[in-house]
């Protein structure tokens, strides 16, 4: 009788080096999430981070705050195109309520995303930008290492900005805690097995 459990197509993922991790107790962190590197990924209470994350703390500290939502196949802590030095000693700082979407990625070298922002699908965050409270990258948008995003501000993919007179942070916040607790319940957590 053969296995009913679906297998990926996905090429395996190689892994570095196991990372030290700091977890709060309430997390949700899927078992096939992917933790490496040699600098500390600090993850806050009622965080979700999905299946085939990946967080790589090898050129600097990852630490993610409250009620976060990594989603699946994204990159924390890549390595930057960008060949200059960084002067932080954090990789990536993701602030309380962030939304970081399917196959998005953020360059390590003190990049830092502030709280409320929602990154989207497939974009990339460069080394050392900074977003402002409550930013929304659409889907494949690009921003620059080093810039500096103000609050408030919605990127699109084309390069135009505005900024977010809707006043809604409050609801999204409300709507984040409670996608966080369906997603408790639906993603299989394994916090042990990245405790050393």
């Amino acid at each position: 009788m053969s296995s009913s459990k679906r297998q990926s197509i996905l090429p395996r993922v190689q892994s570095g080096p196991k990372a030290p991790v700091n977890f709060s107790s309430s997390i949700t962190i899927a078992d096939s999430a992917l933790l490496t590197g040699n600098h500390t990924i600090n993850i806050s209470s009622e965080s979700v981070v999905h299946p085939r994350a990946k967080l790589d703390s090898s050129n600097g500290r990852i630490t993610i705050g409250r009620r976060c939502i990594i989603h699946e196949r994204t990159s924390i802590g890549a390595l930057s195109l960008d060949p200059t030095p960084s002067e932080s000693r954090d990789g990536v700082v993701i602030s309380d309520y962030a939304t970081i979407e399917v196959g998005a990625v953020l360059e390590s070298g003190g990049t830092m995303i502030g709280e409320g922002c929602v990154v989207g699908v497939g974009s990339r965050v460069g080394k050392g930008a900074k977003l402002g409270k409550h930013c929304t990258l659409t889907p494949q948008s690009v921003i620059l290492p080093g810039e500096t995003v103000p609050d408030f501000t919605v990127v699109y993919s084309n390069g135009l900005r505005r900024t977010d007179k809707r006043g809604v942070a409050d609801l999204k916040n409300r709507a984040q805690a409670r996608q966080i607790e369906v997603l408790r319940r639906l993603v299989h957590s394994n916090p042990a097995k990245f405790q050393q």
